[in-house]
């Protein structure tokens, strides 16, 4: 019978975080078992460890072994900041894996199921994954859509101008 340990919450948190900024300073395998430490410390079915294992096999270089464990921890129930962030994780790596249509229908449904600060990750995601499957122009409005906002001059007529990309998308040749 396994017990459940308690965990200090913040100090776990702090100590990803601490980890997560040490990834360059580690082998892939050694970065992975890392993070396979710290996930074992948390109940067996938690969403959060599913997406913190995802997340490392993301970082180095698996997507194919990360998206099932997005799917999992967006099934059992991840909320907050890490579920928009497992949505957009998910979304690069079905995309690095030959998924890119699945990729945009995920991220367009993210783009309308709210705003917070990610709005421009997920948009920058959808950009990669629109070219993906031929939407050069629309990849191109979505990017100019992101990017408008953060200059410090004509954030109006680039909005503009990344609407009419789609507005005036030429027709089939």
């Amino acid at each position: 019978m396994c017990e459940a340990v308690a965990v200090d919450v913040a100090d776990w948190e702090q100590r990803t975080a601490d980890a997560w900024a040490s990834l360059d300073q580690h082998g892939e395998a050694e970065f992975r078992a890392l993070i396979e430490g710290l996930a074992a410390e948390l109940p067996p079915d938690s969403a959060i460890a599913a997406f913190e294992r995802a997340s490392a096999f993301d970082s180095t270089g698996h997507s194919d072994r990360a998206v099932p464990l997005y799917r999992q921890a967006l099934w059992t129930g991840l909320t907050g900041e890490r579920r928009r962030r497992a949505v957009i994780q998910l979304s690069s790596s079905l995309r690095n894996t030959g998924q890119a249509e699945e990729s945009v229908t995920l991220l367009r449904a993210e783009l309308a199921a709210g705003s917070d600060a990610l709005d421009d990750a997920v948009r920058a995601t959808l950009a990669l994954a629109l070219t993906e499957i031929g939407e050069e122009r629309e990849a191109v409005s979505v990017a100019l859509t992101a990017l408008a906002p953060h200059l410090p001059r004509y954030q109006r007529s680039m909005a503009n101008y990344a609407r009419l990309l789609v507005e005036s998308s030429p027709g089939p040749e």
